[in-house]
């Protein structure tokens, strides 16, 4: 099975990150503006990008500040069925660039020494095609576009999230 995985640093606290991927205003602010969500668990929530395209989540699992987990229930047909996981943790500059070296990179180009670092996952893909490279190209683009949303107040949902 393949997996798109994406590590990054938001100078931003866990709270205002858990929020923005949690809340329909959050979401519709750093992914698409047209998502549909409740946010509880067992709820489905729906993200369109355009009038034909769209994809369902089950929300599976909210761990308050700590993580949120979806499972796509309709959409695309290699997304149905696959995972989506959002983890959440505090970092310290000091303590994790002990723990976790290989980040020192996007450390050094955080502004503050405290903020959140986010896992993400997208597991569960049949294989690797054509859709799996644009989709983790694309994540990447979504996921730059919510740490601008929660260290500016401005994110870059769709359909801007490949503009520069």
């Amino acid at each position: 099975m393949a997996s798109i995985y994406n590590a990054l640093l938001i100078d931003s606290s866990k709270e205002t990150v858990y929020a923005a991927i949690t809340d329909q205003s959050g979401l519709s602010s750093w992914w698409t503006p047209d998502a549909s969500t409740s946010g509880q668990i067992n709820s489905i929530a729906r993200f369109s990008f355009g009038p034909y395209y769209y994809k369902e989540m089950e929300i599976k699992e909210l761990n308050p500040f700590v993580s949120i987990v979806w499972r796509c229930t309709a959409g695309a047909a290699e997304w149905i069925g696959t995972e989506i996981t959002f983890e959440l943790s505090p970092y310290n500059r000091q303590t994790f660039l002990n723990l976790h070296p290989e980040i020192a990179g996007q450390m050094e180009q955080q502004a503050s020494d405290k903020g959140t670092f986010l896992l993400f996952k997208h597991e569960g893909w049949d294989t690797y095609s054509p859709m799996f490279a644009e989709c983790s190209y694309t994540w990447g683009q979504f996921l730059r576009s919510l740490k601008l949303f929660c260290e500016t107040g401005k994110g870059r949902p769709w359909p801007k999230q490949h503009r520069i």
